[in-house]
């Protein structure tokens, strides 16, 4: 293999890029071609984790999600966190590739930096927060190369109340409720129907454990070790892990096929 670079032919320097060409033999040995190394893109998300589900409610917000981190079908990993402060006002939460999440939080670990420096006495609030993502999330989507994740962006400031989420190709909105993954589909009807504005702490809490339940019946890369996050005007509160308490003897479950006709 022969390399060249700037550095070698005399022009290279401390903080000056070095282009290397690769010289690389063909198979059959009668020739050669020169070619640069690709660059290399997700293009199948690995280790993903499941739903997040968030509501606003009396005093704030409160997100739900699972611990599961599934290897393709695989249920790999039993304890990641999924929900993160983010600065003074903001929670965020994701479901998706964790290691674009880790990256996505290096972002935003430099952005709050940046922020945290000007020493003017602001701060970042949610609403910025979610628009500095759906720019990230809408820049990496027109490259070619997302990242692969569903991002839901909570927060209070000032007394107001904010609760958003952004795609994997920049498409966002703000509501009163969201859900990512499955529970896009199967817990917000159940917020439909049953969330208000006045919930108080403990009916948002089990309206959220109503949806993660369902999920967790219906979601098969879903498990049964959850966390809560409150976010309101005093800060962030995640809850320990815990489990919620199930039932498995429904008749639909115990023989699924019954009634089907043509099924195995």
């Amino acid at each position: 293999r022969e390399e060249t670079s700037d550095r070698e032919r005399g022009r290279g320097a401390i903080g000056v890029s070095e282009k290397m060409t690769f010289t690389i033999p063909i198979e059959n040995g009668n020739g050669v071609k020169n070619a640069e190394a690709d660059s290399q893109r997700t293009l199948y998300p690995y280790v993903t984790g499941t739903s997040v589900v968030a509501i606003k409610y009396k005093d704030g917000i409160l997100m739900a999600s699972d611990m599961g981190g599934s290897y393709g079908s695989t249920l790999r990993y039993k304890n990641i966190e999924r929900m993160k402060a983010i600065g003074k006002h903001s929670l965020l939460g994701a479901s998706g590739e964790i290691s674009d999440f880790q990256e996505i939080l290096r972002y935003l670990d430099e952005l709050m930096l940046n922020d945290n420096m000007w020493d003017d006495g602001n701060s970042l609030g949610p609403k910025e927060v979610h628009n500095y993502l759906t720019r990230v999330m809408y820049n990496r989507r027109n490259k070619f190369n997302p990242l692969w994740n569903t991002l839901v962006l909570g927060g209070v400031k000032n007394g107001e109340k904010y609760l958003g989420m952004v795609s994997m190709i920049g498409v966002s909105f703000e509501d009163n409720h969201v859900a990512t993954g499955f529970g896009n589909h199967l817990a917000r009807p159940i917020l439909r129907d049953e969330w208000r504005e006045d919930l108080s702490f403990e009916e948002g809490v089990k309206l959220l454990e109503k949806c993660m339940r369902v999920l967790l019946y219906r979601d098969r890369s879903a498990i049964n070790k959850l966390q809560i996050a409150k976010m309101t005007e005093e800060g962030v509160t995640v809850s320990e892990p815990y489990s919620l308490k199930t039932f498995w003897d429904f008749k639909a479950f115990t023989n699924p096929t019954v009634g089907a006709e043509g099924s195995w």
